[in-house]
Order: structure tokens, then sequence, then C-alpha cells
């Protein structure tokens, strides 16, 4: 069955994204049409410095396209207050917390301050939510801990269980698995993929795992130098879109694999 516009979660139409100052325009990409289905895993990737971040940001309001459009939920992302867009969207950033004296608890129950009144009191649904998203995430266990206990890959899956207690149809995370080690990045990538599937949620990751990324997700979007591709991992890998992804200088993409090899 094919996927109809019901489906979209996040669409882009010739979007371009950069900076302005006064005096000029640095453009960093452009002619970006992307579309995000519900349920998806959907992983951003590209070499240093390319841009990904820059569309991360554009994708979430933080900065301002140069030009084109963001639609989410079928609505232009600029016709969002503030409150309403975190009802739609949540993020997980690479960002320092600000208080790691927080308890686990706490730290997922700050997902609900969109639904909460001024207050901030928890209704028993809120309770229920937040509880949910840290079973769903295997981390009850860790309920009571205090954040500052936890090592980076616990305090990542705290993250996410916040996003998951903000119960928005998309999640958006930049790089996820920095500072894991590689059985890390494998677990939180897996968990992602498993919590898209159970949740029907859209999950949107950047990274530099390429190799994980395309075993992993449904869906990939690739930025190189010339444009910005979004495809199936398996039609990427037919139309070679990852042989311009780094210099082949040093490394080349192994079709029959379908990961990168260091040249000897």
């Amino acid at each position: 069955m094919e996927k109809n516009d019901q489906h979209i979660i996040l669409k882009t139409k010739d979007l371009s994204i950069g900076y302005k100052t006064k005096k000029a325009q640095n453009l960093v990409a452009s002619n970006i049409n992307i579309e995000l289905h519900k349920g998806e895993l959907v992983g951003l990737v590209g070499g240093n410095g390319i841009g990904k971040s820059t569309l991360l940001r554009t994708l979430t309001n933080v900065q301002n396209p140069l030009g084109g459009e963001i639609i989410i939920a079928n609505k232009n992302i600029n016709q969002f207050p503030e409150l309403d867009l975190a009802k739609v969207m949540s993020l997980v950033l690479t960002e320092k917390l600000m208080s790691k004296n927080l308890s686990v608890f706490e730290l997922v129950a700050l997902g609900r301050q969109p639904y909460t009144n001024w207050v901030g009191n928890l209704s028993e649904n809120d309770l229920n939510i937040i509880n949910r998203a840290i079973t769903q995430t295997n981390i009850t266990d860790l309920k009571l801990k205090k954040c500052f206990e936890l090592s980076d890959g616990q305090l990542q899956k705290v993250m996410i269980a916040r996003a998951l207690a903000q119960d928005t149809d998309l999640i958006i995370l930049d790089e996820p698995t920095t500072h894991l080690d590689m059985y890390h990045k494998a677990y939180i990538l897996k968990l992602l993929q498993r919590l898209a599937k159970e949740t029907n949620k859209t999950i949107l990751f950047s990274s530099h795992e390429v190799d994980l990324a395309i075993q992993l997700c449904d869906k990939l979007i690739v930025m190189t130098k010339e444009n910005v591709v979004s495809d199936t991992p398996c039609n990427l890998i037919s139309n070679g879109v990852f042989d311009s992804l780094f210099p082949k200088d040093l490394i080349t993409f192994d079709v029959k694999t379908g990961t990168f090899r260091v040249k000897k």
C-alpha cells in the first residue's frame, strides 16, 4: 500500500538552508525535497562540516530557512506557536544538561511541560505516559538515580525517554551516539529502530555512523557537496550515492557488503 499525504509527518519543498548576515548570504544547501513518513527511522548522514546540523536546526525552527517551505502535520512550521510546535515535535540535542542533580524520573517528566498547567502539576495521564516512556527505553532500574550518576549511554536513553514522554509524532535527535563506544552506538540506534516500529513515531537522527545507519534505517538523507538525496538504503546503494560521500583517496564504499573500507 502506498503511503499518502496523511502519513507524511514532515515535508520540505525546495528548501534552502544557510546563514544570513547584513552584508551577505552563505548558502549551505538548496533544493532540499524530503518526506518523512509515520513510523520511519530516518538517518541524516554526510561528511564533517557538510551542513547536517544546519539542516536539523532549520527543520526544528531554531534558525530560519533561506528559502522554501517546511511542512509538519500538513501545516507550515511558521504557523505553529512555540507551545503547539512542542506538541508535534520533540528534540534530543547534544548540549550538556543544565542540572544533573535531577532524578531520572524528574528529567523524563520534563517532557510533559507542553501539556501541564503553569504550576506544572502532573495528572494521572501524565504519570502513565512518563512511566510508559521509562519502560519503553528500559531504564526502570535507573528511575530514582540522579543524572550525575549515569554513564553517557544511560543518560542518552533518559533523554530519549523524555522525548517519548513529550508524546509527539516526530522525534529529532542531533548525533545521539556521540561519545559512546561501538556497543552503545549500536544499542542506541537499535533502540531507536525498535521505538519507531513499536510507537509508530517518526524518528530522525543525524549521525557519523553511516554503516550502522545503512543497516538499521528505513530511509536515509544523504548530504554531499552537490546535493541532498533521500531514499531507502538499498536504492541509495544501487544509485551509487555513497561512492561520493567521502574523498576516494582514503575510503571506498563496498557495494556488495554495504560498508566503507579504508584503502590499504
